[in-house]
């Protein structure tokens, strides 16, 4: 007797399994925990600098020597620094350059590295344009070679230090990566049949770029900037606070972790807070990433990751 009188496909014979169904459901549930928990992050730190435009506890620069070193009261949560500023004053306004840094930062890489992917890519697919595509990548690895640290310290001997060539070195520092993220990506939409269908037509090289590769690389290349977003945040933590990023009397996150280096003994909370705010951001825009890089990346959600 036929064990399958309909005729139906059967699991082995469509090479699935039972199990299959409930392991994506399960991978969707951890995509969209970690895209709500590093969304919510995110919304934290930029919410903390939005207001701050409107409102703060006390004035950034506000200076009170009788209330300085204190713990954290009612009147000042957070506590006050060696110079009796309050503290959740200067985190929030901290946010500012925290945010700004990244999004000049991150848009510098966008918008250089992406356009350099694409023209790579399509070079790489003529025959007669593959040493220009090798060119091209030789050039990104070297740039990748030079952190955004060596990069700062070259600006800062060049002009002087501040946030602007704090950005403009973190900007440098990541466009390899937009260039790579963007040269794969544009490598596997040029093999696609419409884009075939596009150079039959005789479609020029500009519109195919901009017609079907940016609409087709866009969630790589945000996945990108969400993770290069994170790395833009500790850099410019780690620049200010080396002397080389923003510089007094702009609050800081990482200008704050400088001068609490001196009471770590004493009032370990002065670097507790920039810290946790630091490690808050970074983590939000980490998870992001990884929501977003599950969400478009069809490989992961075959793998159901």
């Amino acid at each position: 007797m036929n064990p399958n009188p309909t005729g139906a496909p059967t699991p082995h014979e469509t090479g699935t399994t039972a199990s299959a169904k409930p392991r994506s459901r399960k991978g969707g549930r951890r995509t969209n925990a970690s895209m709500i928990i590093g969304a919510a992050l995110v919304v934290l730190i930029v919410g903390l600098a939005l207001v701050s435009f409107v409102w703060t506890p006390y004035d950034p620069n506000s200076i009170d020597p009788v209330a300085r070193l204190q713990s954290g009261s009612l009147a000042h949560p957070f506590g006050t620094d060696t110079f009796g500023r309050d503290t959740l004053t200067w985190v929030m306004v901290g946010a500012r350059i925290t945010l700004l840094v990244g999004v000049v930062a991150v848009g510098i890489a966008l918008l250089i590295g992406t356009p350099i992917g694409i023209i790579a890519a399509f070079f790489a697919k003529q025959s007669w344009g593959m040493w220009i595509d090798a060119v091209i990548m030789r050039a990104n690895d070297i740039l990748l070679a030079f952190p955004a640290l060596l990069l700062a310290i070259i600006f800062a001997a060049v002009y002087s230090p501040g946030t602007g060539p704090a950005m403009v070195a973190v900007g440098i520092a990541a466009i390899p990566g937009f260039a790579r993220v963007a040269r794969s990506g544009t490598l596997q939409v040029l093999g696609s049949d419409y884009v075939r269908a596009a150079r039959a037509s005789n479609r020029r090289v500009p519109a195919i770029a901009l017609v079907h590769v940016l609409p087709n690389i866009a969630g790589m290349v945000i996945v990108q900037a969400s993770v290069a977003f994170a790395i833009s945040v500790l850099a410019e933590a780690g620049l200010s606070f080396l002397g080389l990023g923003t510089q007094a009397p702009t609050p800081s996150w990482g200008r704050m972790l400088q001068e609490s280096q001196q009471y770590l003994s004493t009032h370990p909370e002065l670097a507790l807070w920039p810290g946790v705010f630091i490690a808050l951001a970074v983590l939000g825009f980490n998870l992001l990433g990884d929501g977003l890089r599950d969400r478009f990346d069809p490989k992961m959600e075959a793998r159901g990751a």
